[in-house]
């Protein structure tokens, strides 16, 4: 088998690392051994995308790039650097030059818009009572709870920061449509995937939160693509 490549996964709004616990543990059990989860500051795609750089730069051979959601966009402006060998889009955003999330949903409203609330501060939080319903209706109440109580707010700000030099247009890519999101449009994301010219769409009977609820599937996918780029 040749060498598989680097994994790391880049986490959306409202989430960090974390939410990528169970694909982490079904890529290990599947062999992967280098494997990374960046930790992103959501304050601007700029520097969320210069965090994911430098974890990529850390890396000695090729790197398979992972977003969910929001992450899809950092991915996208990331993606660019030499040793990136293909992106894999989780329910994400995969913008062109020029757009931003929040122009792509803006076309689109997804079903719990109205469940984000700003703070004082600026950031941008998905209501705690809202937010099984919205993020994750397909997982437990309490996987729910823990998630809507950890969630990371972004900067609202970063919804309008638009991509430079989308990376898909020279790398390969693949794309996970959640067919029941709330979060992102289903039909946002069909419309993304097709764009993209991704090698591979599958679409999962999901909320947005489908690396929690639908690890296997979204590990195989992941895994699909590793082999594919592998060097």
């Amino acid at each position: 088998m040749p060498n598989k490549p680097t994994i790391i996964l880049v986490h959306g709004f409202w989430g960090g690392a974390a939410h990528w616990s169970k694909v982490i543990v079904g890529l290990a059990a599947k062999g992967y051994q280098s494997l990374h989860a960046v930790e992103n500051p959501l304050t601007s795609l700029a520097d969320d995308a210069e965090r994911t750089r430098k974890m990529i730069a850390q890396q000695d051979g090729p790197v398979l790039l992972v977003g969910h959601s929001y992450g899809g966009a950092v991915i996208t402006e990331a993606g660019d650097q030499p040793n990136v060998v293909g992106l894999v889009y989780i329910a994400a955003f995969a913008p062109d030059a020029g757009e931003s999330p929040g122009g792509i949903t803006a076309n689109r409203p997804p079903v719990a818009a109205a469940n984000l609330a700003p703070d004082s501060d600026g950031y941008l939080w998905v209501k705690q009572d809202k937010f099984h319903e919205s993020f994750c209706q397909d997982l437990s109440a309490d996987e729910a709870l823990v998630m809507a109580v950890t969630q990371k707010a972004p900067l609202a700000s970063t919804f309008g920061n638009t991509i430079t030099a989308p990376a898909w247009k020279k790398k390969p890519s693949w794309y996970q449509i959640s067919s029941q999101d709330r979060m992102i449009s289903p039909e946002n994301e069909r419309w993304m995937a097709e764009r993209l010219g991704a090698r591979k769409i599958i679409t999962l009977d999901a909320g947005h939160a489908s690396l929690a609820s639908k690890p296997v599937e979204v590990v195989a996918l992941i895994d699909e693509a590793a082999v594919a780029t592998a060097s």
